[in-house]
């Protein structure tokens, strides 16, 4: 049952963000220390605390109710995490993902994940990054973000996570699910009020060219996303009430490109109707998203977060466009359930994307004032 305690005044906010800010030069610097051993752990670990504080102190001037680390102790946003699952570790295999943009392609490439034993949570993963935030933050609710489960398989791929260790998906599938609910009652203990699940995988699925690469994996990209939606209510159903989840579903999001296109429609029935949270942080910043028809399919006890402002771009939006759109939304969902932010992160992985410091406070500034102009 969908959790009712996402009033006017809770997350997901009016104006919100995704989560992951451009590395400033200082921290950039220490950790290329750090990697050619110039300098210790705890000296990277100062300076991320350094940089994460001030991360903070600007999300609050701007006026947002929430603040984030920036994700800025992270390579990626979401290896860094499932690496830290027991039984998840480095294959052999490279996996190579590739990026368009407007000027040509670009690729990423890192070790493809293997489970070489069972799946469960060792160490609460970024349990002492969320402590650290909780305690720089003053007037903001602090925001922690993690990938979403089905990730680990996305990425992966069957052959991948089953074999040796377990014989099925299911098996595979409850034992993630377990692990990710242990981790959502520790955060919960830790403090973490406001947890958001980012998910490329449900949005991909949504592009014919993704699902033909799925099948040639071997995957059936036809019921996937089904699977993809029961794993993640599996992993939510005992949540404590007062937890306040979302899912960021992304096309993509490295150095300014992007993987994968097309709208919700694929998925959207199935997603919006069944996926137990409290709201969809939701890419709408171009027509690679689409329109907002399939918004129809979204529940009255849930939020949209529509993502409005390109965090790949460095021209600035028209505010008075923004409100149009807003207003287009609210077609298909009433405007008391709607919010806006970037349509990503700026820095989904450690190099960031092709805009300055400056670009991104002037696009956040942005948000923060049109959500107060339209809402109050």
């Amino acid at each position: 049952m969908i959790h009712q305690h996402a009033t006017l005044l809770g997350p997901p906010f009016r104006a919100d963000h995704v989560g992951s800010l451009l590395r400033p030069a200082s921290l950039l610097a220490a950790r290329a220390a750090r990697d050619e051993g110039r300098l210790d752990a705890s000296g990277l670990r100062l300076a991320e605390d350094e940089a994460i504080a001030e991360a903070v102190r600007l999300q609050e001037d701007l006026g947002f109710a929430l603040a984030t680390d920036g994700e800025l102790r992270r390579r990626t946003w979401h290896m860094d995490f499932l690496y830290q699952l027991e039984g998840i570790e480095p294959g052999d295999e490279a996996l190579r993902i590739d990026f368009r943009n407007s000027a040509g392609d670009v690729s990423f490439a890192s070790a493809a994940p293997v489970v070489a034993a069972p799946v469960r949570l060792g160490e609460t993963i970024f349990g002492k990054d969320f402590s650290y935030l909780s305690s720089v933050v003053t007037t903001a609710v602090p925001k922690l973000t993690i990938p979403s489960p089905s990730m680990l398989h996305y990425r992966a791929g069957t052959a991948a996570v089953t074999g040796s260790v377990y014989g099925d998906l299911d098996a595979f599938f409850a034992d993630l699910a377990l692990a990710y609910a242990d981790e959502l009652r520790r955060l919960h203990a830790l403090g973490c009020r406001y947890l958001q699940l980012d998910d490329t995988s449900l949005a991909y699925l949504n592009d014919p060219a993704q699902r033909a690469l799925l099948e040639a994996r071997g995957d059936d990209p036809v019921a996937l996303h089904r699977r993809y939606i029961a794993v993640l209510n599996a992993a939510l159903a005992g949540r404590p009430e007062d937890l306040t989840v979302t899912v960021h579903l992304c096309r993509g999001n490295y150095r300014s490109s992007w993987a994968a296109e097309g709208g919700y429609d694929y998925v959207a029935e199935d997603l919006f109707g069944g996926l137990d949270v409290d709201g969809f942080f939701l890419e709408y910043d171009d027509a690679r998203s689409g329109d907002f028809s399939p918004l129809r399919f979204v529940r009255d006890d849930q939020r949209v977060v529509l993502g409005l402002v390109s965090s790949k771009r460095r021209a600035l939006e028209d505010k008075d466009e923004l409100k149009r759109r807003v207003d287009e939304a609210s077609a298909f969902v009433p405007l008391d359930q709607l919010c806006l932010s970037p349509q990503c992160g700026f820095s989904s992985t450690v190099e960031g994307n092709e805009l300055t410091v400056d670009d991104e406070i002037a696009k956040l500034r942005l948000v923060s004032e049109t959500a107060a102009e339209i809402w109050g």
